[in-house]
């Protein structure tokens, strides 16, 4: 791997898999998916957003300047990387996957997927977490790529390790909802690992 040809965090690829495609954001064409998300009450309490039940906030001109402000902004990144996830079959945008907190003395970075709920349950999320760890590591030349995952949220675990991810730490107590203290998990995947199997370690050589 460490022959291979690298680029940077200011590359915006365009990945494409059996399912989806990984592309930069299209604003205008992406905006009802990344407004889903935003609202979707799952969503924030399995992404630590939340610290209770709520109900999703009015979508008023305010949260769509700030919506827009933010994912217009993404392409200009130059330490960091957010794709949308887009379902090759019907071309719509179904969540964002995005390589953040970029170290690169260390070689490494943190990894964090959002999908709305139309993009849930078949496959593709697995799929789009394989295609952007491995532009990381083949690509981008990291060593590491880590995510924090509640204890609730034993759904996505599955869907980690899957992909390669291992545990490996426990942060007690990190997140408080609904009154209750709730355990985050820490997971990662190292380049050795990706090489030896390829997101896919249950068919590992």
């Amino acid at each position: 791997m460490n022959d291979l040809p690298r680029t940077d965090f200011s590359v915006k690829p365009v990945l494409v898999g059996r399912k989806v495609t990984l592309r930069p954001f299209l604003l205008d064409q992406d905006a009802p998916a990344l407004r889903a998300i935003l609202q979707d009450p799952e969503v924030g309490r399995l992404t630590g957003s939340d610290h209770g039940p709520v109900e999703p906030e009015p979508w008023n001109e305010a949260a769509e300047k700030q919506m827009r402000a933010w994912y217009g902004t993404r392409h200009e990144q130059s330490d960091r990387l957010d794709l949308a996830v887009v379902e090759r079959a019907s071309g719509v945008c179904v969540g964002e996957a995005v390589l953040n907190e970029w170290d690169g003395g260390n070689r490494s970075c943190s990894f964090r997927i959002a999908l709305a709920p139309a993009g849930q349950d078949r496959g593709l999320g697995t799929e789009a977490v394989r295609l952007i760890v491995g532009y990381g590591f083949e690509r981008l030349g990291l060593h590491r790529i880590s995510l924090g995952v509640f204890a609730f949220n034993p759904r996505a675990r599955r869907a980690y390790e899957k992909a390669g991810f291992v545990a490996e730490g426990v942060k007690r107590d990190a997140l408080r909802y609904d009154g209750a203290w709730v355990d985050q998990i820490t997971m990662s995947i190292l380049g050795p690992e990706w090489e030896r199997h390829r997101g896919r370690p249950a068919v590992a050589r």
